[in-house]
């Protein structure tokens, strides 16, 4: 296979060029409520090519493998009436290389029965409760190898499988509506989806527990995050501008976003990494070849790297961090995260909460936004802080703030860590959902913006 692709690249008369094949299945199973509503498994098989030629990229995708040089041509006039102003692709060290992520439990030696029985079983528990009235669990898995040549010399094969679970539970009293969920997915394995009854037991008691909550009271809080939701800020809030494409096209972003500014205090390092294997966001080589890497974004406070593919980091004069991305090959690689994190720091939790006077403990995401530099979130659950302790739980807990702000108001950051991975994924540009990971350890923020009643 790789050797027709190498041949077809060759005869490609263009300043660069690659060609991208996948090949792979994958499995899911859906219960809404009682309903069984989706159950299936998919195979899938195609490719693509792109080509640079004089400033102007051609892109075409295929699954008429037989047919690949006539693709080529299309991708190759593409690019010819595109044009543009010529440029060259930063240079990497073409690798050849074969790589296999390592399951523990390959669930691709399980059967759909086997995947179905489990997530009934999940979905039953999550039910045993006159005030659970609905209840959501989707599994899922995909295997797959992706084959990379291009016309520097790179050919590389890469085969990673994934598997991940969300269960989730729907508690009603009249007309309040809480949810409650939990959330694995990664390239462990099937082990992943295993043991989750005392998971159903926590999710199904804390969608019952925020029917009893009070919502918070509107106002401006110290607030101390939990694992979670500190990698949910870290990847939405700051990952994103960190991706060198929105940087290049924005001026404003262009601005802001300069290597040695200093965005908050010597505590904070936050980190892109791709080459943690496991991780949902691990990759041996990114869609352009570039080996995956470890890329400090922010150190001591202070921003030291941005996220590039080879156009950005020659057009920026930077190197490349292998995180040029694409969900699959009906698309383009773009910059992408992978694992991205705020590093751990010296404070115990529990010293962190003493030292907290009055605020709020916000655990978990529900679901947020963010527009440039402006963010907000809703936290899954709260409590309130008073005299160093946690009091009452609260809900309808709403984070809004400017992430430069938010950054700058981080004033102390736990020594403990933990890295997500999940089965929504990352969205960017029409390409969802993208694995990746986010995390970071419990972190505490001055002065937050919290909407409520």
């Amino acid at each position: 296979m790789l050797d027709k692709l190498k041949k077809v690249c060759r005869s490609i008369d263009a300043d660069y060029a690659e060609v991208r094949l996948h090949e792979g299945g994958s499995s899911s199973v859906h219960y809404a409520g009682k309903e069984l509503e989706d159950i299936g498994e998919r195979t899938g098989l195609g490719g693509c090519v792109r080509v640079l030629k004089d400033g102007g990229w051609g892109f075409a995708s295929f699954n008429d493998i037989g047919r690949i040089d006539r693709y080529a041509s299309m991708a190759l006039k593409q690019a010819s009436l595109v044009g543009g102003e010529p440029f060259a692709l930063a240079p990497v060290q073409p690798r050849t290389a074969v790589y296999r992520s390592r399951p523990r439990n390959d669930p691709a030696d399980h059967s759909l029965g086997d995947k179905q029985e489990l997530a009934a079983k999940y979905n039953r528990l999550l039910l045993d409760h006159d005030r659970i009235t609905t209840t959501s669990v989707t599994y899922r898995d995909s295997t797959g190898t992706r084959y990379l040549v291009n016309s520097d010399g790179a050919s590389i094969e890469q085969r990673y499988s994934f598997c991940g679970i969300m269960i989730a539970a729907i508690a009603v009293e009249g007309s309040n509506v809480q949810r409650a969920y939990e959330v694995s997915g990664d390239l462990r394995g099937f082990d992943n989806v295993l043991d989750m009854d005392a998971a159903c037991e926590r999710v199904k008691q804390r969608a019952l527990e925020l029917l009893e909550a009070r919502p918070v009271e509107a106002g401006v809080y110290d607030v101390i995050v939990d694992p979670k939701l500190c990698g949910v800020f870290v990847h939405e809030a700051f990952g994103h501008l960190s991706e060198s494409d929105h940087i290049y096209e924005n001026p404003k972003l262009r601005g802001i976003m300069q290597p040695g500014r200093r965005f908050g205090p010597d505590a904070l390092n936050i980190t892109d990494d791709g080459s943690l294997e496991g991780e949902a966001g691990h990759i041996a080589f990114d869609d352009e070849g570039v080996p995956a890497r470890r890329t400090p974004l922010i150190e001591g406070g202070v921003l030291t790297g941005r996220l590039h593919n080879r156009e950005t980091a020659a057009k920026m004069g930077e190197e490349p961090t292998g995180n040029a991305r694409a969900i699959s090959f009906a698309h383009p690689p773009i910059v992408r995260m992978t694992n991205t994190f705020l590093e751990p720091g010296e404070w115990d939790f529990e010293a962190m909460l003493e030292d907290t006077e009055d605020g709020l403990y916000a655990v978990g995401m529900l679901g947020g936004q963010t527009n440039m530099e402006m963010f907000t979130f809703s936290a899954e659950e709260a409590w309130k802080i008073e005299g160093g302790r946690l009091t009452e739980k609260v809900r309808d807990v709403v984070l809004t703030g400017n992430v430069f702000k938010t950054l700058a108001n981080i004033d102390a950051v736990g020594k403990d860590f933990q890295l997500y991975g999940g089965l929504g994924g990352c969205g960017k540009d029409g390409q969802s959902p993208l694995r990746v990971g986010d995390g970071g350890p419990h972190c505490r923020i001055r002065n937050v913006v919290i909407g409520g009643r």
